[in-house]
């Protein structure tokens, strides 16, 4: 974080300094809420949550070397007391926001959002140093802490928004003001909270009613593919830039093709000119997600040709998405474990597919969660999907939703061995041990909760005979 003293913190936050002998001290370290991560002169957020109280930890924490604690009662160290911590931590990152100056770019939709937001911070940081969210940590705690790391050398931070209800985004838009903001797609994911594509739609489109207007240099960058996303046009007072497939869109790509091994490749047309991209991320779906990014960066001044060398340069940063790793036996894991959503489960199966002509696919595929009343239709559409890309053998683990995966499979045409349902993840791992070949390409995907990493590291250990070579 930028220097800044405790007086000047327990000021612009609204607390109340304690123990502190000199409030001239200045935070120069990190704002943390892990009592391990606290060093020299950082500042410590101490929350209060269901098995752990923050506050048990000032003690441990300024003997590390921290500054102060954040806190909502006093500790017996230095440490600004405030009534919401939360809040507080809120104030905070706006307050150093607004002083660094830095162009800010926010994103939201309804898949694709790590991995389109890890793609416009590694084309950015081409032009200037860029601080960005790190794996998810999208809500209302993890988005100011993001912020907090940015510092006088920082000019652009790009911030990843995530949602589950109407006026989450506008609450995190007001901590973290945005110039630009970036719409991907409304799709299915927790739409059993929100109740339906219409409220997801609503509460996604609070990102562009946040936006400055044109006039002032606001941007609003949307999916001209997604009727939905495209309707927000009319939601903002900011220049609309729209990307996609459509004959309307401002950034676009043609000749999109797959390499052997899954990668996609294309020409990328911006209002500046074209070039081509061969990208190392794998899937089609990502296409979509680096149109979005070079939106982004020509918005910001880079040239078609320097963000085609950005994106084809650029790699997965977040562990657990379409990670891709060779056993020394041929055996290629994919492991697609971090969450699923029913336009994420689609895009993982078509990429998978895309990867194993003419090798033997395996499908191990878990519930997805937060679909509410659309659960069974999806996860059966999702074991249709499975046998009409001629995925060869489908692992569906866990209870009902499992169940139903299959039951699509079964229905679309799947007999004898080519699905299986299994209780849990070792039932799979004991499952692939038995039947993985040689050349074998295994996806592995399915909602946080499931817990299916454990299933591709399983795998992993199980082919170690010597270095196994990461991709």
């Amino acid at each position: 974080m930028i220097a800044l003293s405790l007086a000047e913190i327990a000021e612009v936050v609204g607390g109340q300094t304690h123990d502190i002998p000199d409030p001239s001290v200045l935070v120069t370290g990190e704002v943390v809420r892990d009592s391990r991560e606290a060093g020299p002169g950082s500042l410590f957020v101490a929350f209060v949550g269901e098995r752990v109280d923050g506050h048990d930890f000032a003690a441990q924490v300024v003997e590390a070397g921290a500054a102060a604690v954040l806190a909502s009662r006093p500790v017996g160290v230095p440490a600004i007391v405030v009534e919401d911590v939360q809040a507080a931590l809120g104030a905070l990152a706006r307050h150093v926001v607004a002083r660094l100056g830095a162009t800010l770019v926010a994103l939201t939709g309804s898949a694709g959002k790590t991995s389109t937001k890890d793609l416009v911070a590694q084309v950015l940081r081409h032009k200037a140093p860029t601080v960005f969210t790190p794996g998810s940590l999208n809500n209302e705690i993890g988005l100011p802490l993001t912020a907090l790391t940015a510092t006088e050398e920082t000019k652009f931070l790009v911030l990843e928004m995530g949602a589950r209800g109407i006026g989450h985004i506008r609450y995190l838009t007001g901590l973290t003001p945005p110039r630009i903001g970036l719409v991907l797609n409304v799709g299915s994911a927790h739409i059993g909270e929100f109740g339906g594509r219409e409220q997801i739609a609503q509460a996604k489109g609070e990102l562009v009613e946040s936006l400055p207007p044109a006039e002032e240099g606001g941007v609003a960058i949307l999916n001209a593919d997604d009727p939905y996303v495209r309707a927000m046009a009319t939601r903002t007072k900011a220049k609309v830039i729209l990307f996609g497939e459509s004959g309307e869109a401002d950034v676009s790509a043609e000749n999109v093709r797959l390499t052997d091994s899954g990668q996609p490749s294309f020409r990328l047309h911006t209002p500046s000119g074209a070039s081509d991209v061969t990208m190392r991320l794998y899937g089609e779906h990502h296409v979509s997600n680096a149109l979005a990014a070079a939106a982004v960066a020509h918005e910001l001044g880079m040239s078609a040709d320097e963000i085609a060398r950005a994106l084809s340069e650029a790699g997965s940063l977040s562990r657990w998405r379409m990670e891709v790793t060779e056993r020394p036996d041929g055996v290629t894991v994919v492991n697609d474990a971090y969450n699923a959503n029913p336009e994420s489960m689609k895009a993982a199966l078509r990429a998978l597919a895309a990867m194993g002509k003419g090798r033997r696919t395996w499908a191990v595929l878990g519930k997805m969660a937060e679909l509410g009343d659309e659960a069974l239709a999806e996860h059966d559409a999702v074991g249709r999907l499975a046998v009409r890309l001629n995925v060869s053998k489908l692992v569906a683990v866990g209870g009902r939703e499992a169940a139903w995966l299959q039951l699509g499979a079964y229905n679309e045409g799947s007999w004898g061995e080519e699905s299986v349902h299994v209780s849990d993840a070792q039932a799979a791992v004991d499952l692939l041990r038995s039947e993985l070949r040689p050349g074998d390409v295994v996806l592995v995907k399915a909602s946080r909760s499931v817990g299916l990493e454990s299933v591709a590291q399983a795998l992993l250990e199980t082919g170690a005979e010597g270095e196994v070579a990461a991709r």
